[in-house]
């Protein structure tokens, strides 16, 4: 289906990228499917997947109970009968029920069978703060699913790179975790090819380059790290990376980077304690050692439940409590 003279004049937003790649996939591959909680009907809870179901039919698109254990595991199932299922789970809060299902048989079945049965799962869920939803909606949950072996996990912040890493891991034989930064769903628009396109799993991307420290993001911590460096003095270079896949993280361009400016902070909307934050800076540490000008600096959510929405934001890393970190670290 192509897309309307609007979407081509302002561009496509976050969901628009994404339901422009599930539509394709699916046109693609009679093997997709997509279920989930009001995934057909409404079109998700954000309208994610809004007019898929009317396009591809009932059997295709598949309105589930609220059982995301089952949603899980149904998933699982056909992907172990050779489809190419996409669960979507509403909020990442929800993803608890679906925990034992995720990483005792998605996750180990290629080496349970000893490679004779793969798992190409592709899960979809809303991820973050910073859109006054109440408890259970509004977490950071990478590193928990980062720490389990055989699952990938993808967290693109832009149009651009959400179509072409979910593309890229639908094709996936492995299950893949991605995460949808809500907070910038709808936030921007941008021109992005129509054609089909795929971005690997595990490569970083260069946002701006600098010289005298390198900042390392992902999902909407990427929007308040440009604000930040916006209010650094014009003498300052600041490199900002933005990892898109948090496993396997592009570790390469990461000390790439550092060996070339000797500074890093590190920023992230999860808890900062065994968050992503400090296995970069571990990698850091062991590979860029020698080149190191100041301590790897964390900016994160605090070591709490994320507060309702009175003081989401006070929780959040904001452009402020960046660009004091970074000016910290220069002058260190």
């Amino acid at each position: 289906m192509p897309r309307s003279d609007m979407m081509i004049e302002k561009g496509l937003t976050l969901v628009d990228a994404i339901n422009e790649a599930l539509a394709q996939e699916m046109e693609h591959d009679q093997r997709v499917i997509l279920l989930g909680e009001d995934v057909g009907l409404n079109g998700g809870v954000f309208r994610v997947t809004d007019g898929l179901q009317k396009r591809f039919g009932v059997d295709r698109v598949v309105d589930t109970p609220l059982a995301e254990s089952g949603i899980m595991g149904t998933a699982i199932g056909l992907a172990m009968a050779g489809m190419r299922p996409i669960p979507e789970i509403q909020f990442e809060g929800f993803l608890g029920p679906a925990y034992d299902q995720l990483t005792n048989h998605a996750a180990r079945y290629r080496t349970r069978s000893r490679g004779a049965i793969t798992i190409p799962l592709t899960v979809r869920v809303p991820v973050g703060g910073g859109i006054h939803a109440p408890e259970l909606h509004s977490d950071s949950p990478e590193a928990i699913y980062a720490h389990t072996p055989g699952l990938k996990v993808v967290m693109p912040s832009t149009p651009y790179d959400a179509k072409g890493l979910l593309i890229a891991s639908i094709r996936d034989p492995d299950p893949v975790i991605f995460f949808e930064p809500k907070r910038v769903y709808r936030s921007f628009r941008e021109h992005i090819p129509e054609e089909e396109y795929t971005i690997p799993i595990g490569q970083a991307k260069v946002v701006s380059e600098g010289t005298d420290l390198t900042v390392v993001t992902w999902g909407a911590s990427v929007f308040e790290c440009l604000a930040a460096l916006d209010r650094m003095p014009e003498d300052v270079s600041v490199e900002l990376i933005d990892l898109r896949t948090i496993y396997p993280f592009d570790a390469d361009a990461v000390v790439e980077s550092v060996r070339k400016t000797g500074r890093c902070v590190v920023v992230h909307e999860a808890p900062k304690t065994a968050g992503m934050g400090a296995e970069i800076s571990s990698i850091i540490q062991e590979h860029c050692f020698l080149h190191l000008k100041s301590p790897v600096q964390r900016v994160a959510g605090f070591d709490t439940v994320m507060p309702y929405y009175k003081l989401e934001l006070d929780y959040l890393p904001d452009a402020t409590r960046i660009a004091e970190s970074i000016q910290q670290t220069l002058a260190y």
